[in-house]
């Protein structure tokens, strides 16, 4: 494994304020919030200012009125709608109250998704916008379509997993769904304008489950997460067809989440085409930071060049998000986290 500890990790803020084991951390792609959801069922929202140094503090707390722990969180494109998924089965969607202040206006649930027979997992927003993703331990994956007023239609209900779906991530320029689970596969969607979505790939390979997902800004790889300890990436290299190529390893229990953010843009180190930087934890506490190249030799099927740049023990066992340098996690002690990437 190439390593060059070029980058350093430090804390920024510890966001304190939930009762109980803290799940999910979302970064609003439009506006300066952050939010955490766990187990005591509440979404906490915190305002951040990052010039000229990051500064986090709590918004507002949301009793989201699920009767049972809130799992996953995810930000609508646009910033304006958040969703939440709960071992209650059920996804809520919230939107600020109009007024004539916005900052004071009140989050409020104006729809709730039934469909799911047991926890619900993950949920995640289209690109687009137009479509939310969501799944659970029924083994299925569903996709909504959003329409105004906060109206959801049901678009398909896809059952090609055998076990727990653990987590569900879209494209980030097309309409592909991607989906992880218990069942240690990683299976693929497109919609057929004339019939409905379908799955046209299994991805194989992993040892035991797949737990997170995140595709690269460019849209031309995927990785994944697993409990085998291991980050697998997976190559393009047919419109339809993907394919392992490399295999990243760096964690020493199970690799709970991953992310795959734009990193610090300009030239790299070996003249290819940078791709990004990949932040992933793990039940091991640790943080690691890949730096990745598309080589300038590249092949369909060659593998990206990859760097361990940075590197964190004892964070807390967690998830993360990343938001270009900065990173957010949350772990069992109900601790929020948001640590910055400066060099060294």
């Amino acid at each position: 494994m190439d390593i060059d500890f070029s980058q350093k990790i430090l804390l920024v803020s510890e966001l304190v304020g939930h009762d109980d084991r803290a799940w999910h951390v979302s970064w609003n792609p439009v506006k300066p919030l952050l939010a955490t959801c766990s187990t005591d069922k509440s979404v906490r929202l915190y305002a951040y200012t990052t010039d000229p140094s990051p500064i986090f503090a709590l918004h507002t707390s949301i009793p989201t009125g699920h009767s049972k722990t809130v799992r996953g969180i995810a930000w609508s494109p646009s910033g304006y709608s958040l969703a939440t998924a709960s071992f209650d089965a059920n996804i809520g969607i919230w939107q600020r109250e109009e007024g004539d202040d916005e900052a004071e206006g009140e989050w409020e649930c104006v729809s709730i998704l039934e469909g799911h027979e047991t926890e619900c997992k993950s949920v995640a927003w289209s690109a687009s916008g137009i479509y939310l993703a969501s799944c659970s331990r029924d083994k299925t994956v569903w996709v909504w379509e959003a329409h105004p007023d906060a109206d959801f239609e049901c678009m398909g209900v896809l059952m090609e997993h055998s076990q727990d779906v653990k987590c569900v991530a879209w494209h980030p320029i097309e309409e592909i769904l991607a989906s992880a689970s218990y069942d240690d596969t990683i299976k693929l969607y497109l919609d057929d304008p004339s019939e409905d979505w379908f799955c046209f790939a299994t991805l194989t390979g992993h040892a035991s489950t797949v737990w997170s997902l995140a595709w690269a800004p460019n849209g031309r790889y995927l990785a994944s997460a697993s409990d085998d300890r291991t980050i697998r990436i997976w190559k393009r290299i047919a419109e339809h067809q993907w394919e392992c190529v490399l295999v990243l390893e760096g964690h020493d229990r199970t690799v709970y989440s991953v992310t795959w953010g734009i990193g610090k843009s300009g030239e790299t180190e070996k003249g290819g085409e940078p791709l990004g930087w990949i932040a992933s934890t793990g039940s091991d506490g640790r943080i690691n930071v890949w730096a990745l190249e598309e080589p300038r030799d590249s092949t369909v099927r060659s593998p990206p060049k990859f760097t361990l740049i940075a590197r964190l023990e004892d964070a807390h066992g967690a998830t993360t998000k990343g938001y270009e340098h900065l990173i957010a996690t949350v772990g069992d002690d109900g601790i929020a986290k948001v640590w910055k990437l400066v060099s060294t």
